[in-house]
């Protein structure tokens, strides 16, 4: 038998790729660009007060790679002039007739090179993605609920007959060689019916944790325009976030001011600051609610609130027991403080909050927008999942 020649050739194709790793490296530097601003983007007022379906343009600093230019005019010292120039100089004779002072003479001209940017669009989903990336909900357990057992399909099993829809193309291709191959054919010779497999699936009951947010804002006179922008600010992505990332979540939206009440998600975010405030209205309402609606053994309940801190004195200390007492029913509970002075004075409530010694509790002051994304990540630290829990 005559010896076979086997060649084996090797061809780089990533220079076919080219395009594709481009427009990789491209999306990269995008996301990349988006990490660096989060905490900018997260408060963007754009995003806040609009329907949640924005594109957003994010900056993104060019990209200059070296490359070879051909001299147009193929000329010695092409392009360099008479000579003697100096750095800083004027080609060319400025015009002050028609009010020329030529280039570079302008006032306030700096002495560095500028830096290209441009504008990537990204949607607000693809943003939320990046927000939600280190989120989720604290100390989630499972709850004894028979009734909120979710349905899940998952497929098992290969069989001849199915749904065309169903067809398992890898397997019948390998039923294809695997019958020609009995057959000493040499490849493939056709896919014939019986070759044909399909996929089915066994229906599995599987538990869920349940979960309720009560969510709790501030509306009194006291709340201005930066307050009131920074609180739904965080609820704006909280909700977002929250029907994102898991299936059985409830929300629960409590507007207060002497008085407590629940209300809408619509009059949560758009209900107008007027009269004075006693935040353990809210505490107490929550507290309400909850024994109502949502058994601690049944739901994982997680109270957050958003006050200016401006409380009065003598309900700081009502304040503290009830927050004891949701504390008691709650997975977690969070406090937030939200002040547009930029010497911030830590107000009574705050402090009383803090001698709270539970690891449930958390407590953030917020200053400026750039601190909402930092108190998303605080209020929603993800820990270890639980067997069996809320799942997305």
């Amino acid at each position: 038998m005559a010896d076979r020649l086997l060649v084996v050739s090797r061809e780089d194709w990533s220079l076919h790729r080219q395009g594709e790793l481009d427009q990789q490296r491209h999306q990269e530097k995008v996301r990349e660009a988006i990490r660096e601003n989060l905490a900018e983007l997260v408060s963007e007022e754009s995003i806040i007060l609009s329907d949640g379906r924005k594109v957003v343009k994010v900056p993104i600093r060019s990209l200059e790679e070296y490359r070879f230019r051909f001299d147009p005019y193929q000329g010695e010292h092409a392009g360099s002039g008479p000579g003697g120039t100096e750095v800083g100089h004027i080609l060319g004779p400025a015009r002050p007739d028609r009010g020329e002072a030529g280039p570079g003479a302008g006032p306030g001209a700096g002495d560095q090179p500028g830096v290209d940017y441009y504008e990537a669009e990204v949607t607000v989903d693809e943003l939320a993605e990046l927000i939600f990336a280190d989120l989720g909900l604290p100390n989630l357990q499972q709850k004894r609920r028979a009734h909120l057992e979710n349905p899940s399909v998952e497929f098992t099993d290969v069989r001849k007959q199915g749904l065309q829809a169903n067809l398992d193309k890898r397997r019948t291709l390998l039923e294809a060689l695997r019958r020609s191959a009995r057959q000493g054919r040499r490849g493939l010779d056709g896919i014939r019916r019986e070759d044909l497999r399909y996929k089915t699936w066994e229906e599995h009951h599987r538990p869920i944790a349940s979960a309720v947010v009560l969510a709790m804002m501030d509306t009194s006179g006291s709340m201005g325009t930066f307050e009131k922008y920074i609180a739904r600010s965080f609820y704006f992505w909280m909700v977002r976030f929250l029907r994102t990332c898991y299936r059985d979540v409830q929300i629960v939206f409590i507007a207060h001011d002497t008085r407590a009440r629940e209300v809408t998600e619509e009059e949560f975010f758009t209900k107008g600051e007027s009269g004075g405030t006693k935040c353990s209205a809210a505490y107490e309402k929550a507290l309400e609610i909850i024994d109502q609606r949502f058994p601690p053994a049944e739901y994982n309940i997680y109270p957050f609130h958003f006050s200016d801190g401006d409380n009065f004195p003598s309900d700081n200390v009502r304040c503290v027991k009830l927050l004891s007492e949701l504390l008691e029913r709650s997975s977690a509970v969070g406090y937030g403080e939200i002040t547009s002075s930029r010497y911030y004075r830590e107000s009574t409530l705050m402090a009383a909050f803090e001698r709270l010694q539970d690891p449930r509790f958390t407590c953030v002051q917020i200053r400026s927008k750039e601190e909402v994304y930092p108190a998303l990540k605080r209020f929603f630290r993800r820990t270890e999942p639980v067997p069996g829990g809320l799942v997305g």
